[in-house]
């Protein structure tokens, strides 16, 4: 096949599902953030900083998630779409993933109010995870709803964090961990439906490309986040560091 054919027609089934998963590669379990975390080499300044600031991204995905199903005209996507919601928001006798990151919070030592106020949310994180929710709120539903392919990857994070944070940070209360346990077998549930939804839209060469394009601005995302992380609680340059040792930015949401 010549090199004009390749560039005109679309991927197999087969052969886009391992370009989307190829991108595994840049996920934010290679970052050294998270590599020192799994290594136990994070102090507990940084670990509460990451729980901190990971959690305005868990009260981010439900709206998200609300935005894309504001966009989807078919009731039965809708019915699936529904669960992440649910999973994070939680029902009736499920407290949700938001109430069990806040008990992880509490579990590294952090103080409940404290996490609910956003006032460790350090700028460059809101700002990577707003951009993820307006991204959902403009895009056509397809392509936002397969910005959350990240999910290919996220049972091998979740295991490794009850693999490896038992051991290194016994300082940890066991009830912390409870969110990864339950995301394990979530994730694997959203996967399935997220990559049927990707697999069965982007049938033309330039959906394909630019679903893997999206992608990456998802892994993007989250590899900006660890690197905000870094700079305020690796090498203890937080924004403004030059002019002053208080956390001026602003923390909340003004949108």
């Amino acid at each position: 096949m010549n090199k004009t054919a390749l560039a005109t027609t679309p991927m197999t089934a087969e052969a886009f599902e391992q370009a989307l998963r190829a991108k595994g590669s840049w996920y934010h379990i290679h970052h050294p953030y998270h590599i020192a975390m799994h290594n136990g080499q994070a102090t507990r300044e940084q670990i509460q900083g990451w729980v901190a600031n990971r959690f305005y991204y868990q009260t981010s995905i439900p709206l998200k998630d609300a935005a894309i199903m504001a966009n989807c005209p078919d009731p039965q996507t809708r019915r699936k779409w529904v669960q992440r919601i649910l999973d994070h928001d939680g029902h009736g006798q499920s407290e949700g993933g938001i109430e069990a990151w806040l008990r992880l919070g509490e579990a590294v030592g952090l103080d409940r109010d404290v996490i609910l106020s956003e006032e460790l949310v350090l700028p460059g994180v809101r700002f990577a995870v707003d951009a993820y929710v307006n991204f959902a709120r403009r895009a056509v539903w397809q392509e936002a709803a397969c910005s959350s392919l990240t999910e290919l990857f996220a049972p091998q994070i979740h295991q490794s964090r009850l693999d490896s944070w038992p051991q290194h940070y016994q300082w940890i209360e066991a009830q912390g961990y409870d969110y990864f346990r339950s995301r394990l077998s979530q994730a694997n549930r959203d996967v399935e439906h997220g990559l049927q939804l990707a697999l069965e839209y982007c049938d033309t060469v330039e959906k394909q490309q630019r679903m893997l394009e999206i992608l990456q601005f998802k892994l993007d995302i989250l590899w900006s986040m660890l690197d905000s992380m870094t700079m305020a609680y690796e090498l203890h340059r937080p924004p403004y560091h030059s002019v002053t040792n208080e956390a001026v930015w602003h923390k909340g949401r003004l949108l």
